[in-house]
């Protein structure tokens, strides 16, 4: 089934709840493109927490679920996936996020490090949003409470007023 992952794991490693100022299907919309934008950034790990490894930069790969599978968020996944929820906001939106951390040394040489997997479940209700997120393996160089409000800053900077307000985490 398109957007839920069959196989979400019951033990999470971080949720977060928020108050949503749009409707669903605007905010999974913007959702959508938010995670395609990620998937071609990169930005220093610095930016988002207190890194265990100085001066590593970090990379995105988001996949949206569909059944067993995770589809890559490309520009044509966006389209298909913006018109699935034109048509019916899900209910639960479920994603594979691979975090690619590399080094850079003095000579900007890339060093690619291990990367992180985690599995994140978004959880629409009337003005609300939960999101958990599973740490499926790797170092761990971002919690996942980080990766959270990594996603949130991103959506509300989308947005033109504040999309996302935080009402609580774990």
């Amino acid at each position: 089934m398109l957007g839920s992952y069959e196989n979400f794991p019951e033990n999470i490693h971080g949720k977060a709840c928020f108050a949503v100022s749009l409707p669903n299907k605007r905010l999974q919309q913007t959702v959508i493109t938010t995670l395609q934008k990620l998937n071609v950034k990169t930005c220093s790990v610095e930016s988002i927490t207190s890194p265990s490894i100085p001066q590593c930069a970090v990379s995105f790969e988001f996949g949206i679920a569909e059944g067993q599978d995770f589809n890559y968020v490309d520009d044509e996944e966006k389209i298909r996936m913006l018109q699935a929820v034109r048509k019916k906001a899900f209910l639960t939106m479920d994603f594979l996020c691979a975090l690619r951390y590399h080094k850079t040394n003095e000579g900007k040489e890339k060093t690619p490090l291990r990367f992180d997997y985690y599995v994140i479940r978004l959880t629409f209700g009337e003005g609300s949003m939960e999101a958990q997120v599973f740490h499926e393996r790797g170092p761990r160089h971002l919690e996942p409470e980080d990766l959270i409000h990594l996603i949130a800053d991103e959506i509300n900077q989308a947005c033109r007023k504040k999309a996302l307000r935080i009402l609580g985490s774990v």
